[in-house]
C-alpha cells in the first residue's frame, strides 16, 4: 500500500474527524471530510466538502472521490451506504450503524447476546411512562452530549419528559460510569484499552472529566474488558468503538451504549498510550496492523466547555498559565463560536501517579476558561 494514493472520506467534520485526520496525515493518507458547516474543525487539517451528510445524493457524490469511508458521528443518512459498500470500503459497516442508530435495537442486540443491560422497553404514551417511574428516558434515535436523555424520578419530573415514543430503562443506582475503547478488525483481531472512570457535568449531563486507569479491582477491570468486547461482537462490530458501561452499588456491570467511532473517553490516549485511538482508527479502517494499546502514564482528561453566559467568538482565558504546567497538553478544536457547555477542546494531564495528575487537573479547572465576546 502507498498511503499517499489512498483517500479517506469522513462523514462529519467535527473534532473527532480533525484528530482522526491528524493521525491519518501522519501516515500520508489523503483526508476529505463532508460537513455542512464552512470551516468546520477538520477543515484545518483536511480537505472539506461543504454539504450535508444526511443528503443521500451528496453522500454518493462525496463517496465517489474516496477509497474508504468512515464517520465522525453516527447520525448520518444510511440509505446510500448499502449501495456504496459494493464499491467502497465502509468502516463500520452500514448494518452495524443501523443497530447503533436505534437505541432500542441496540439494546435488543445486547439482550439477545445474553449481555447485562438495564430492563428496557419502548413507551408510547404518558400514562405508561408514569407507571414505570423512576426511569431513564432516551430518544430512540439521535441524542448525544446530554441531549436526548433525561432522568425521571417523580411525577413532577414528567414536565421535562422527551417526546414519545421513546426508550425507557429502569433507574439504576450507579456507583461508577466506566468507558473504554475497543478496536476489532475483519480478521477478528482486537485491542482493548484500559477502562477510564468518567465524571459527568452536574448541569449538562455530558462528560466533565475522566481519569485512567479507573479505580477498579483487577477482577472488575478484567470483567469490564471482556464485557466490552462481547458487546462489540454482539453488533457485528468491525472498526473502533467507544463502549460505555455502568457499575452499580452491588458491583453489577451493565452495558450502556456503544459509539461506532472515536470517543470522548479515549482522548487521553493521544498522550497517554503507545497508539492513540485516532491512529488506531486509521489503522483499522485501512487494514493496517493494529497498534499497541499500552497505557504509558496515568492520565486525566478534562473537557474544555463553554462557560455559562458566554456566546460568540471564543476567548481562551488562562491558556498560557496552563501550558506552563509540566505534563499538560491542550487541544483546541477550532470551533468558530462558543456557547454554554459546548465542547471547545480538551486537556490531557499526565503524572507519575494518578493522584499527581488529578491534583494538577483540579488547578487547571480553576484557571482555564472558555469565554466569548458576548455575555448574556
Amino acid at each position: 500500500m502507498n498511503p499517499g494514493d489512498v483517500v479517506i472520506g469522513i462523514l462529519g467534520g467535527g473534532q473527532l474527524a480533525k484528530m482522526s485526520a491528524q493521525a491519518g496525515r501522519k501516515l500520508s493518507f489523503k483526508i476529505r471530510v463532508l460537513d455542512p458547516t464552512p470551516e468546520c474543525p477538520a477543515s484545518q487539517v483536511a480537505e472539506q466538502v461543504v454539504g450535508s451528510f444526511r443528503d443521500p445524493e451528496t453522500v454518493k457524490s462525496f463517496a465517489k472521490t474516496c477509497h474508504i469511508l468512515t464517520f465522525d458521528l453516527e447520525h448520518v443518512d444510511l440509505t446510500p451506504l448499502f449501495e456504496l459498500k459494493r464499491n467502497i470500503r465502509i468502516v463500520p459497516a452500514p448494518e452495524t450503524l443501523t443497530l447503533i442508530q436505534n437505541k432500542f435495537e441496540q439494546r435488543q442486540a445486547f439482550y439477545k447476546a445474553g449481555l447485562p443491560v438495564p430492563k428496557f422497553s419502548v413507551v408510547s404514551n404518558k400514562e405508561d411512562l408514569e407507571k414505570k417511574l423512576p426511569i431513564v428516558q432516551k430518544s430512540l434515535v439521535g441524542g448525544y452530549d446530554g441531549r436526548g436523555t433525561v432522568i425521571l424520578k417523580s411525577r413532577e419530573d414528567l414536565e421535562k419528559a422527551l417526546p414519545l415514543p421513546s426508550l425507557v430503562e429502569e433507574y439504576v443506582e450507579i456507583e461508577k460510569e466506566i468507558a473504554l475503547i475497543v478496536v476489532r478488525n475483519n480478521k477478528g483481531e482486537f485491542r482493548i484499552y484500559d477502562p477510564v472512570e468518567m465524571v459527568f457535568h452536574p448541569e449538562g449531563n455530558l462528560l466533565d472529566y475522566l481519569f485512567c486507569p479507573a479505580d477498579l479491582s483487577e477482577r472488575l477491570t478484567r470483567d469490564v474488558k471482556e464485557l466490552a468486547l462481547e458487546a462489540v461482537k454482539a453488533i457485528g462490530g468491525v472498526g473502533l468503538f467507544g463502549v460505555e458501561l455502568f457499575l452499580d452499588k452491588r458491583e453489577n456491570l451493565y452495558i450502556n451504549e456503544i459509539a461506532p467511532r472515536p470517543h470522548n473517553s479515549g482522548h487521553h490516549t493521544i498522550e497517554a498510550c503507545v497508539t492513540s485511538q485516532f491512529e488506531q482508527h486509521i489503522r483499522v479502517i485501512t487494514g493496517l496492523p493494529l497498534g499497541s494499546e499500552k497505557l504509558l502514564s496515568p492520565a486525566v482528561m478534562l473537557n474544555l466547555l463553554g462557560e455559562p453566559g458566554f456566546y460568540g467568538k471564543p476567548v481562551y482565558e488562562g491558556l498560557d498559565k496552563v501550558l506552563a504546567i509540566p505534563g499538560v497538553s491542550v487541544h483546541i478544536y477550532g470551533k468558530k463560536e462558543t456557547f454554554p457547555l459546548r465542547k471547545m477542546g480538551h486537556v490531557t494531564v499526565l503524572g507519575e501517579t494518578l493522584q499527581e495528575a488529578l491534583k494538577k487537573a483540579t488547578i487547571i479547572k480553576e484557571i482555564l476558561k472558555v469565554k466569548g465576546e458576548v455575555k448574556k
